[in-house]
């Protein structure tokens, strides 16, 4: 048996795992179809290399010469089907994966710019963290050095003069939650 539908790929088109699992179902069915007539030479007992004919030079007549050199031929075509489609399935997953590496490359990209986007439209801060004790109430609520702060309570960039006013905020919240907003890397965090 000959395949008759052959795989067409446009390199326009677009290539799916769909598009790949098709052509996966193909080869098995070619395997499968070689499979059956390998089957049928060995119950004739010649295989694919055994004479067919008998030292006298006449048709062998324990063997059905004309279907052992049929399933021969058979094996032959469908043989070169497997290599082709297999070239095809190569081809296809060559594609699928370089549409999927640029996809999320540009995926990373847009995650740059939306960092970047979102890094703009932060306010600026008006005090970073140097230092932190251990045990400290900053350290329990979960600040790090290099955090910058935008808003430490109600204070925030635009009403902050002194750390007077930190120390102020602090000792009027005492045994409170207090509400702490800092820049971690380009991202926003809160705690209270």
């Amino acid at each position: 048996m000959k395949m008759t539908e052959e795989y067409q790929h446009d390199s326009d088109s677009t290539i799916t795992i769909e598009d790949v699992q098709n052509l996966v179902k193909k080869k098995d069915s070619i395997e499968e179809q070689i499979k059956a007539y390998y089957d049928m030479l060995e119950d004739q007992g010649v295989g694919t290399e055994g004479p067919l004919v008998d030292l006298e030079g006449y048709p062998r007549a324990d063997v059905d010469v004309y279907q052992v050199r049929t399933a021969r031929h058979n094996i032959s075509c469908l043989q070169n089907d497997h290599k082709t489609i297999m070239v095809e399935i190569e081809q296809a997953l060559h594609t699928l994966h370089a549409a999927e590496k640029a996809r999320k490359g540009q995926d990373g990209a847009q995650a740059q710019a939306d960092a970047m986007e979102e890094e703009a439209s932060l306010p600026p801060p008006f005090a970073r963290v140097d230092t932190i004790t251990q045990g400290s109430p900053a350290s329990l609520a979960g600040l790090r050095v290099e955090d910058e702060i935008i808003e430490f309570g109600s204070v925030n960039t635009g009403n902050f003069k002194t750390l007077q006013n930190i120390a102020s905020v602090v000792q009027h919240s005492e045994g409170k939650a207090l509400g702490i907003t800092v820049i971690r890397g380009v991202r926003e965090c809160t705690w209270s």
